[in-house]
């Protein structure tokens, strides 16, 4: 069964691949040189696209790299993703992206999109030179880390990014509210005895964000996390301000009662929410205030997450096991329809980084995932591909997993295996 998630349908057809790309969509093709894959039982879909990933390289290949990073992709079913700029150094110049586009030829296993950073080395001061990494390869701009909080700078960068038709992606986050704290302020925060984070930092600064967004250009939010941010957003969007959002998977999946344990694969920022807020992320997914499902893929090493909770970095991975939560969640929990689902995996992404992908076409290049969605596994570390193993879903019983990753009609995954 082939979905279009683009155009909200389900159809069950054959699709012919030739030189990289779709030659032939239809029922009972025919082809005596073609290699058949009997994707009977599966769903085929486009190639999933993940707009919020940390691929730590240069600077911190430790915790991950391209050919790490983009091999946890393959076998997530991704075919692209879009590097976060807070690397060491940080992707702030055109000298940068031309050095990771390098790196990306000849070294990833999917197509790998940078994104440059707004300010100069994340400081919020002065912008980075957006022009000219636009040119020689990035797709968007972020922050991501970090919030841009002086407003006069973001308005800035807002203008200039509109000019070069490219999203400005904000981690909406205040920082003076945000400090030290290292989980959701609330009653689970004061029984464990952990330092708060409020949900007003993040909706004081979507706030902002949105303000500025109805003037000077389209703003993304990332990851979102709180009720009040999704009503906020729904709101925006109902009066016609340019704005679009994200959420992640573990942000629908886990609350801040899972921090209970001082497992640190459960800190991450923004922190996990409370079941109100999760529910609330849910009815946005469904009624398309929240527009992308992004993993916020943060690989860390084990000396930075087997520590003491306070101590712990912020992050996780995602990008092995964000489809099989996504799916066991939204469409066996909540009833979401499939297409809906792959709407914000695939051409929605697409839609806001201006890729030519997400969907599935004549003509395009062969971009193609194939989904067993009744398969069921436990997630565990000596499946991950990924450099880093700290992810909250291990040991989790998940329903729904890729069985084969197409690049350019090139197969990179198939029955586990990246090639």
């Amino acid at each position: 069964m082939v979905i279009f998630p683009d155009s909200n349908i389900e159809e069950l057809m054959d699709i012919l691949i030739v030189d990289k790309k779709i030659q032939l969509l239809g029922k009972n093709i025919e082809n005596s040189e073609a290699t058949v894959v009997d994707a009977a039982g599966c769903y085929v879909v486009p190639g999933l696209i993940d707009m919020h990933v940390h691929l730590r390289e240069p600077g911190q290949e430790y915790k991950e790299d391209i050919v790490t990073g983009t091999r946890a992709a393959a076998a997530g079913g991704f075919t692209s993703i879009a590097c976060m700029p807070n690397t060491d150094p940080v992707v702030d110049s055109p000298e940068i992206v031309q050095f990771l586009m390098n790196k990306i030829k000849t070294s990833a296993k999917v197509k790998v999109y940078p994104i440059g950073s707004i300010t100069k080395n994340l400081e919020g001061k002065q912008l980075s030179e957006m022009g000219l990494m636009f040119s020689s390869g990035a797709v968007a701009f972020s922050d991501d880390g970090k919030y841009v909080h002086n407003s006069e700078v973001m308005k800035n960068a807002l203008l200039y990014s509109r000019t070069l038709g490219v999203p400005l992606i904000s981690h909406s986050e205040d920082p003076f509210l945000v400090e030290d704290g290292e989980m959701n302020e609330g009653y689970y925060s004061t029984i464990l005895g952990l330092k708060g984070i409020p949900a007003v930092a993040e909706e004081i600064a979507i706030a902002r964000d949105i303000l500025l967004a109805r003037y000077y250009g389209p703003v993304h939010i990332a990851h979102v996390s709180t009720k009040n941010a999704v009503e906020m957003i729904r709101k925006a969007k109902q009066e016609g301000v340019p704005i679009t959002a994200e959420t992640a998977p573990h942000y629908f999946w886990f609350t801040d009662e899972d921090v209970k344990t001082y497992n640190t694969n459960f800190k991450m920022k923004p922190p996990l929410r409370t079941k109100e807020d999760k529910d609330a992320l849910i009815e946005g997914l469904k009624d398309g205030t929240i527009d992308v499902i992004a993993t916020d893929h943060a690989p860390h090493s084990i000396d930075e997450k087997l520590c003491e909770f306070r101590l712990a970095a912020f992050g996780i991975i995602g990008l092995e096991t964000a489809l099989s939560a996504t799916i066991t969640k939204l469409y066996y929990e909540n009833n979401l329809p499939l297409p809906l689902i792959f709407q914000k995996l695939t051409c929605n992404p697409a839609r806001i980084l201006n890729l030519r992908s997400g969907t599935i076409i004549a003509g395009e290049y062969a971009d193609i995932t194939i989904i067993d969605i009744n398969k069921v596994y436990t997630v565990s570390e000596k499946h991950f591909y990924s450099k880093s193993h700290n992810s909250p879903f291990l040991g989790i019983e998940l329903k729904g997993k890729v069985v084969y990753t197409f690049v350019d009609g090139a197969m990179v995954f198939s029955k586990n295996k990246v090639h």
